[in-house]
């Protein structure tokens, strides 16, 4: 037992009781997310001089805003329902469109986010590779705020320990813990966005590919630096997590990704 135990600060998982409906931090978190970076990304479209040849106009984000939270919500539950927990979801299945109570798994989003993207650039007919590195470029504040919405509702908890900062989780029983959702919202929210941004403001986004490769790199390296110190969702094998194993193959696509884009310099024009 460590000799200091910081107390857990109980905070409701629900902002707002409206009528029969109520508003939980975890979704405030996605809608928050997705609206600031939906800004951000109209500024970044905006800044010309950023790219080679920007990906249609500001406005144009409008209606990707939408085609991607579908794909969040979509692919993030199915990803949940799927990946993680198939028993519980085929076992009540109308539990699967109860989104509000939780539940939502990052590399199911991740997937349903990059279909949609994919889908829209192509009725679009714009270079999809910077819609991907658009997106990307915006994406861990919005991880960076469900990160801490779980930290909020007292879920996904870290492993037992020792150290002087760890938390007893009301839901997790007496011993005290990791607070990971806190470490995951640093690595995978701020340090990435600034690794990101850094990478943008500096010709990143004139060679296709390459935010987004680094973006997929940097969040599997995050997240299993995260998993070292957060419970588990399932073991693979040894000290290999879910978590570990679903981020796998986003460094063998990102390191794909980086190679191509430095490898070959598109033209002002491409399509």
């Amino acid at each position: 037992m460590p000799l200091l135990v910081i107390p857990y600060p109980e905070i409701d998982p629900v902002l707002l009781h409206i009528g029969p409906f109520d508003l939980r931090w975890y979704a405030l978190g996605y809608i928050v997310g997705m609206l600031i970076g939906w800004r951000y990304a109209r500024a970044l479209v905006a800044n010309t001089k950023l790219w080679l040849k920007p990906p249609g106009v500001p406005d144009m984000l409008d209606d990707l805003l939408i085609w991607v939270a579908v794909g969040v919500v979509v692919g993030g539950r199915l990803g949940q329902v799927l990946l993680y927990e198939p028993e519980r979801y085929f076992a009540d299945p109308l539990e699967i469109l109860m989104v509000w109570h939780g539940g939502m798994a990052f590399h199911g989003g991740l997937l349903g986010a990059t279909l949609a993207i994919m889908a829209f650039a192509r009725l679009k007919g714009i270079v999809m590779l910077s819609y991907l590195d658009l997106v990307a470029s915006v994406a861990p504040i919005g991880l960076f705020l469900v990160r801490l919405a779980n930290f909020i509702n007292g879920e996904l908890w870290g492993r037992p320990t020792d150290v002087p900062w760890a938390m007893v989780f009301p839901r997790a029983g007496p011993e005290p813990r990791h607070p990971s959702q806190l470490y995951e919202a640093a690595l995978e929210g701020l340090v990435l966005f600034a690794i990101v941004t850094i990478l943008a403001r500096f010709g990143g986004f004139k060679r296709p590919g390459l935010v987004t490769g680094v973006f997929g790199i940097g969040y599997a390296l995050a997240r299993t630096i995260s998993e070292m110190f957060r419970e588990p969702d399932g073991i693979v094998w040894g000290p290999i997590t879910l978590g570990m194993a679903y981020s796998a193959p986003m460094v063998i696509i990102g390191l794909g990704l980086v190679i191509n884009a430095l490898l070959r310099r598109p033209k002002p024009d491409a399509a």
